[in-house]
């Protein structure tokens, strides 16, 4: 791992945050290396820039609105926990129109050049479903 400092990680962490908020997914690729591995739970990886921006650029055109937020951040041996939560509709072209709220981590290496090398993101699938097929659940 690179050797940011902890406030330097706290404030890649707020920026990476507000590139997945901005509806412009070349700008969440940018927080990669340019080889970097993306994986989403046990998908194929997405590996690159390109493929990062269109795996991005999939979450942001079904969710126009979509807003993420960082819940917190940790950093355990060589790796950083960035945990999040993501709340949008699913609006885009082909969506269900209904609202999500789902929580999740992604597990980061970064390189020398202080961005991500391998990234390993994870969230509950059945329920992700579950709300594009039923919207939030109401309490």
């Amino acid at each position: 791992m690179t050797a940011l400092s902890a406030v330097e990680l706290e404030e890649f962490a707020a920026a990476y945050t507000a590139a997945w908020c901005s509806q412009d997914a070349s700008s969440v690729a940018a927080f990669f290396g340019a080889n970097a591995a993306f994986q989403i739970n046990q998908d194929a990886p997405a590996v690159g820039t390109k493929a990062i921006t269109a795996e991005a650029q999939a979450f942001m055109t079904g969710f126009p609105d979509m807003v993420v937020a960082m819940d917190s951040l940790k950093v355990v041996g060589g790796e950083v926990f960035w945990y999040w939560t993501m709340t949008g509709t699913n609006s885009g072209p082909g969506g269900t129109g209904n609202a999500v709220r789902f929580s999740g981590y992604e597990v980061w290496k970064l390189g020398a050049d202080g961005l991500i090398a391998d990234c390993r993101g994870h969230f509950d699938e059945a329920e992700y479903a579950r709300q594009l097929r039923e919207g939030i659940a109401k309490v």
